[in-house]
């Protein structure tokens, strides 16, 4: 018989649990002792946000789902009454609604963050690649979830988005009925989104597990893109950053509650507080704002296969991103042409953003196609000439140069390290 693993934990019980499933030495291992470099500033916080949030999702999901009826003739009389006569109904749905636009933002800054220190690069393509996935399952649930209220504008919106699978060649028509489950938006498409709307976020959390998985094979990058060299490059992750996320955690969750509590309908249309009614067509059908720049993307070329294949193209590019950027260098801080350039794609795509928000006309229809052109000159064109032509800053010798007082170098130890002088 194999003896049982030694655990380190003093504590009896967690001593005997751990011997038999080393659950509190591999967690100790990948969020205690892990080393990590000594240099994250606050863009850093935001991978664990993400986290976070996809936890408060679940929970205010799942407790709308005891009391949701996925039902045409009854969806929206059940949100309803959930918001009026459930306890802390109202709380639970502004949380889960709200929760959806602030889960975006926290990963939209977690992308460019990504974006601008060139954390895509060798050897954490994988990781990058794995994070794009996580995209795609977000947005596919954010949308199901919208269309759940059965207000106006969700069963507008359900019925345009889907369309667009019409324009594939030869398989659309077939693809939009099955997606519909029958020849309109109905019932049947209710019940499946609000199957799949229920599914995806814990398919969300097996990725998400993926996701930090590969970051801690690979370590993480830093501000300054460059490896460490050793020990004095690095610090465990506690207790240094779990305090540090914590100090972003109370601010991301201030800013929460004033959504939730004094502003939580703001972000919303509304539109959707009118039931669905398939023979009246709202005046505008305008997305989510997280979907605003593909909605602006799809368009912003008059041929509908071009809009959808356009609009998949904004984000199937990502996947490739690793080996469009040609530069040796990581960090946009050593890049003085790219740090400017990459300014201008975070402008595109909120200009993108504006004109998703409004009619396709005038002066909204040559911003789509000029900002929809540079988003795609960027990731294709910009990206890889520039890597080739442009010439970075040198990179510092170590993590600890820059970091340490008195121009870094290895920490000394006590045996050589020279006393303070007295002022």
């Amino acid at each position: 018989m194999a003896g049982l693993y030694k655990s380190e934990y003093k504590n009896p019980v967690v001593n005997w649990i751990d011997t038999r499933l080393p659950i509190f030495t591999m967690m100790g291992r990948e969020y205690g002792t892990f080393p990590t470099p000594k240099n994250f500033n606050y863009f850093w916080n935001f991978g664990a946000l993400a986290m976070i949030t996809l936890a408060i999702m679940l929970a205010t999901g799942i407790f709308l789902a005891m009391n949701y009826q996925p039902n045409t003739q009854m969806a929206f009389d059940s949100v309803e009454r959930i918001m009026r006569d459930v306890n802390y109904g109202w709380l639970m749905r502004y949380v889960h609604m709200n929760g959806a636009s602030m889960f975006f933002a926290v990963v939209y800054i977690h992308i460019f963050r990504g974006l601008y220190y060139g954390s895509y690069k060798y050897p954490r393509e994988l990781l990058w690649m794995i994070g794009v996935v996580l995209l795609l399952l977000m947005m596919a649930t954010a949308f199901m979830g919208y269309v759940l209220p059965w207000g106006q504008m969700s069963y507008w919106a359900a019925t345009v988005i889907t369309n667009l699978f019409s324009a594939l060649p030869w398989v659309g028509h077939a693809v939009v009925t099955w997606l519909w489950g029958g020849f309109s938006v109905e019932n049947p498409t209710l019940n499946r989104f609000y199957s799949l709307h229920y599914l995806l976020p814990f398919l969300i959390v097996g990725v998400a597990f993926l996701h930090v998985w590969a970051l801690h094979i690979t370590g993480s990058n830093n501000p300054l893109g460059i490896e460490p060299k050793g020990p004095q490059d690095t610090l465990p992750f506690h207790p240094y950053y779990t305090i540090k996320d914590s100090v972003g955690l109370c601010v991301y969750l201030i800013v929460f509650a004033i959504l939730v509590f004094f502003a939580p309908n703001y972000l919303g249309h509304p539109d959707n507080y009118i039931p669905a009614n398939p023979l009246a067509t709202p005046a505008e059908i305008v997305p989510e704002w997280y979907f605003l720049p593909y909605y602006a993307i799809l368009r912003s070329v008059p041929n509908k296969l071009g809009g959808v294949t356009l609009m998949f193209g904004s984000l199937l590019v990502l996947f490739v991103l690793p080996w469009l950027d040609t530069s040796p260098v990581r960090s946009c801080r050593f890049r003085p042409i790219y740090r400017q350039v990459i300014w201008l794609l975070v402008v595109a795509v909120i200009v993108l953003g504006f004109v998703g928000s409004h009619r396709p006309e005038g002066i909204w229809v040559v911003l789509g196609r000029v900002c929809t052109a540079y988003y795609f000159l960027h990731f294709l064109v910009i990206l890889p000439v520039l890597g080739k032509l442009e010439k970075p800053l040198p990179l510092p010798e170590s993590i600890s140069r820059p970091v340490l007082p008195g121009g870094g170098g290895p920490i000394p130890s006590a045996a050589t390290a020279k006393p303070m002088e007295k002022p």
